[in-house]
């Protein structure tokens, strides 16, 4: 059985555990099956004094067997704000050392990379050391905000060119991979899975009465509400939609995730005097997503740059249509009148392109089960099955 030794810092840890579990899920699926042995590495960066906000995370370094994974936790020296271009130099560092002795136990074929940067560049320094092949995966922000900068880039460039294979999550990220000059040749499209268990359409009124008893969301019989997933941070542009709650009166807001911005969007939810229709949820645990997305009647994200997002698949999933900018793969994904609407992307945009776009879901009311039919290509299983054929590939 072939072996692939898989590095992300992005990846769930018991400090945070919904960071990055769609690799997680990825991997898992991956080893789930009888073709391929799977070993991943979670490096976890800390300053050299662990201290403050840090101390959590130092003490989420821990190694153990997750769902069926081996997972190793290195601790790697982080310079916080002015360590970006030293990261892949000292994530290297911290892990070839465990590399080399597991490659030496039980010889892997593979290496592979989760994330663009800073563990593209970080794994191809391994991969030299060990002599090994190596792949890198991007995901979307690894290629619109490491691609901006112009240290990042080269770096990720050399490692493109010197991988025997690259993957991007949708065929619009593949095309922006090979405007920052890497090999478009070499990338293949990988879309992301789904758990069809867990994300499916759930009882709306049922949902409703949950989140009444669980975040206190009280929706009279005539209101509508709408999901944000994704985190607090400028380039998911929440901040627009809370605008738009001022043209529709009759809709409710919920964010889930959390981020830098939260305090901010609350401040401006007040100001606008729609607070009291402005939900902060925070971090959800991954079964409650799904009570949250089958109690809203649409799913809305102002991204500035997306690959293609997991929230959009899950959404859809859940029966709830997306309004979503038109970034990454969203016209990959929305290629019906049921799964949602696709606004043009404009830092200018007036809340009110948004407000049309969701009110315009809202009247049109598509069954659930019509709506989650443009999600029903999306598994980990094929997911896994078309990784083990790439990875296969790229050792045959």
């Amino acid at each position: 059985m072939p072996r692939v030794l898989s590095l992300s810092t992005l990846f769930p840890n018991a400090h945070t555990p919904r960071f990055g579990t769609f690799v997680a899920r990825q991997m898992e699926a991956l080893a789930a099956r009888p073709d391929w042995d799977v070993t991943v590495i979670n490096p976890i960066g800390v300053p050299p004094i662990a201290a403050g906000r840090y101390k959590p995370i130092a003490k989420a370094a821990v190694d153990g067997v997750e769902n069926g994974v081996q997972v190793y936790r290195p601790r790697f020296t982080l310079f916080p704000k002015f360590g970006g271009r030293f990261n892949p130099a000292m994530i290297a560092r911290a892990v070839l050392p465990l590399a080399r002795r597991l490659h030496a136990e039980r010889p892997f074929d593979l290496l592979d990379a989760q994330f663009f940067y800073p563990d593209g560049p970080a794994v191809a320094q391994i991969a030299d050391a060990l002599n090994l092949p190596f792949s890198i995966k991007a995901r979307g922000a690894d290629i619109s905000h490491w691609g901006a900068i112009p240290y990042a880039c080269e770096a990720m460039l050399e490692a493109a060119n010197a991988a025997r294979g690259v993957l991007a999550v949708s065929k619009a990220l593949r095309l922006d991979m090979g405007d920052l000059g890497m090999p478009v040749e070499k990338i293949t499209v990988h879309y992301t899975g789904l758990d069809h268990t867990l994300f499916k359409p759930l009882n709306r009124a049922e949902c409703r009465g949950w989140l009444a008893e669980n975040h206190g969301i009280h929706l009279g019989e005539n209101e509508k509400l709408v999901a944000s997933v994704g985190a607090l941070i400028p380039r998911k542009g929440q901040s627009l939609l809370v605008q738009a709650m001022a043209d529709m009166p009759d809709v409710h807001l919920a964010l889930v995730g959390r981020g830098d911005d939260r305090t901010a969007l609350t401040t401006e939810a007040r100001q606008l005097g729609v607070a009291k229709r402005v939900h902060m949820l925070g971090s959800l645990d991954h079964t409650e997503l799904p009570i949250v997305l089958s109690a809203s009647n649409a799913m809305a994200l102002n991204s500035a740059s997306e690959g293609l997002a997991n929230a959009w698949v899950e959404a859809l999933a859940c029966g709830t249509p997306v309004v979503i900018t038109d970034v990454g793969g969203a016209r990959e994904l929305v290629q019906s009148d049921s799964a949602g609407r696709i606004v043009d992307y404009d830092p200018e945009n007036e809340p009110s392109v948004f407000a049309r776009a969701i009110r315009q879901v809202l009247d049109a009311d598509y069954p659930q089960y019509d709506v989650a039919a443009n999600a029903a290509q999306f598994s980990w299983e094929a997911n896994a099955a078309a990784l083990a054929d790439y990875y296969s590939g790229l050792i045959g």
